[in-house]
């Protein structure tokens, strides 16, 4: 039997970085995980165990460390812009670069009417997400926010759906509506103010959401998407996931009261899920 080598992939998975910034008395703190994956010459290490062409994952990792500390992280994606052009000009058998990126979100200790120093509390599970991926012919960077978790207590509904020998569920023109947001984004281009532009994505995410009037999860996620693609021109291509985090009435009739649409049990599993990706279209205006 003939076989034959058709996609190889290799790095290190979830390098864990902290890195303090020291500004005299005040500190700035940063958490990140940081994933390096390589794509290029490495068919001999694999059919006949040489291993010449193949850096250690465990180089990658020190690299991390080692560029983290010539200077400070900055945006998660300009550091992995840093990262990318690193092992591109210094592997020439690596054809394709992919650096992921998550970045753990602490906020400084409140004390009195000021913030404190070198003291912070983790917050979450929101995070911000960024993916590089560089080869000999450019580069694209893709941004993000991970678990977003937003709730409205009204205008959403769900209702005139198909039904089948197996549909129980009801109707409904008033309900919760909750879900735990995972959006990325893809930039026109590497010239981006990167902080800037994901706060006000991430504004554009919330405020969508809370203002439209849902028939559905998924015109929801339509509608999001549709606005950041609208009022943000750096953007080209945006994904969004939404798991339908259910509340469901409780039904309070066997204790003789009535529910007002008032009482619910949050459940998390199972769950609808309900994923788009949205572009502009070709020769559009926006």
């Amino acid at each position: 039997m003939s076989v034959e080598l058709r996609w190889n992939q290799y790095g290190k998975s979830r390098v864990r970085l902290a890195r303090v910034s020291r500004h005299g008395d005040r500190h700035d703190f940063r958490d990140l995980t940081v994933g390096v994956h390589f794509q290029g010459d490495f068919a001999a290490a694999h059919t006949q165990g040489d291993n010449t062409g193949v850096l250690p994952t465990d180089t990658m990792k020190n690299t991390v460390y080692a560029l983290a500390a010539d200077r400070e992280p900055g945006e998660i994606e300009e550091f992995g812009l840093r990262l990318e052009a690193h092992f591109l000009k210094s592997n020439p058998q690596v054809s394709r670069v992919r650096i992921d990126l998550v970045e753990h979100p602490w906020t400084r200790v409140a004390v009195g009417a000021g913030a404190h120093p070198h003291a912070f509390l983790k917050t979450g599970p929101e995070c911000r997400t960024a993916t590089v991926t560089g080869t000999r012919e450019g580069v694209i960077v893709e941004a993000g926010i991970g678990d977003l978790t937003i709730l409205k207590t009204t205008r959403s509904s769900f209702a005139g759906f198909h039904k089948d020998a197996y549909t129980t569920l009801p109707e409904t023109e008033d309900r919760i509506l909750g879900t735990v947001v995972q959006a990325s984004w893809i930039y026109a281009t590497a010239e981006v103010a990167f902080g800037p532009c994901r706060q006000a994505v991430r504004r554009t995410l919330i405020e969508t959401f809370a203002g439209h009037d849902s028939r559905s999860v998924q015109q929801t996620a339509y509608a999001m998407g549709q606005a950041v693609l609208e009022s943000h021109e750096q953007i080209e291509e945006i994904r969004l996931s939404l798991p339908n985090r259910h509340c469901l009435p409780v039904d309070l009739r066997p204790f003789g009261l009535e529910n007002r649409n008032e009482v619910f049990m949050p459940v998390e599993e199972p769950h609808g899920l309900i994923e788009v990706k949205l572009g502009r279209r070709a020769g559009g205006s926006g």
